[in-house]
């Protein structure tokens, strides 16, 4: 009795477990497939027959068959720019150069995040000085402010700066990048500094006693064994920076050359412009950030789950 009672568990509980991966997979992956539907189909065919699932091979063939004349111009290329949702946003909208601009700040702002969250977090973490608690809290009440706290602030000190330098700060994606780390950083240093406890400390101990210098013990010791955790700070560094719109448009909207995706795809957002642009936009800014969370998923994992348990 008891046998079959525990097998009639087992199976209700594997029928509910493959049911609830099942619900949450399409509740997440529907929009992004009925996202990428919308984008492929011509304009004129999502009027007629808004509900239709499948797109089919003739509508793949439009969407992505003109992409070359970005490299390759012919005089078709015109012509089917009006059917290719994707070739009329990265042509007619710029989208082109919103990438490159993203592309730029984000790798930027990865760069300049690692630079001083590294040695900051392994400072709080490992050297003893006056006030370390207090900082290692700071950092995660900093963490806790919202962006549309600090983005007002942040604009009235770079408007009176520019006034008293006569240097054009607003609509510079480097001056946007500086800003930037006031999202970044405090991740950054909040995730390392859960992180480098993890690492034994006998290791650095018997590197200093072997006449390593400090700088030499974290260039050799510590970011070899933290790699799993940069490589996922870099990663939600990245996310923020790519993904960022308060900031891009207090200091970024005047200057249309150096506007981000974000900026870009938010022109997209308007009654005179075709819905499915607004979708192969949106296409656009989510795969290359799909892309790199697969890709650094292992590290991903590594990174945040690593320093959960001690022992």
């Amino acid at each position: 009795m008891w046998t079959s009672r525990e097998i009639l568990e087992r199976r209700l509980w594997w029928v509910f477990r493959v049911f609830s991966v099942l619900f949450f997979l399409v509740i997440t992956a529907f929009p992004f497939y009925w996202m990428f539907n919308l984008s492929v189909r011509p304009y004129s065919d999502v009027l007629l027959n808004p509900g239709r699932l499948l797109p089919t091979w003739r509508d793949l063939h439009m969407a992505f068959g003109p992409i070359p004349c970005l490299w390759n111009p012919v005089p078709q290329c015109e012509a089917w720019a009006k059917n290719s949702s994707y070739l009329g946003v990265l042509v007619d909208y710029n989208f082109l150069t919103y990438i490159k601009n993203s592309l730029i700040v984000s790798t930027m702002t990865v760069l300049l995040t690692l630079l001083f969250a590294v040695p900051g977090a392994y400072a709080v973490t490992r050297m003893e000085f006056r006030f370390r608690d207090i900082m290692s809290w700071g950092i995660l009440l900093i963490y806790m402010f919202p962006a549309i706290v600090i983005g007002i602030p942040l604009f009235v000190f770079f408007v009176r700066l520019q006034a008293a330098l006569g240097i054009p700060l607003r609509g510079n994606l480097y001056t946007v990048t500086f800003i930037y780390l006031a999202s970044t950083l405090p991740v950054a240093l909040y995730m390392l500094r859960s992180y480098f406890p993890s690492i034994p400390k006998d290791l650095e101990e018997a590197a200093l006693i072997d006449g390593c210098s400090r700088l030499e013990v974290i260039w050799r010791i510590t970011l070899p064994l933290a790699l799993p955790a940069i490589a996922s700070v870099a990663l939600y560094t990245f996310m923020i920076a790519w993904n960022e719109f308060l900031f891009a448009l207090l200091f970024l909207v005047e200057h249309q050359p150096a506007w981000t995706l974000p900026l870009g795809l938010q022109q997209l957002d308007s009654q005179e412009v075709p819905r499915t642009f607004l979708m192969a936009g949106s296409m656009l800014i989510t795969v290359p950030v799909i892309v790199l969370f697969f890709f650094f998923e292992r590290f991903l994992v590594q990174g945040l789950t690593a320093g959960a348990v001690k022992g």
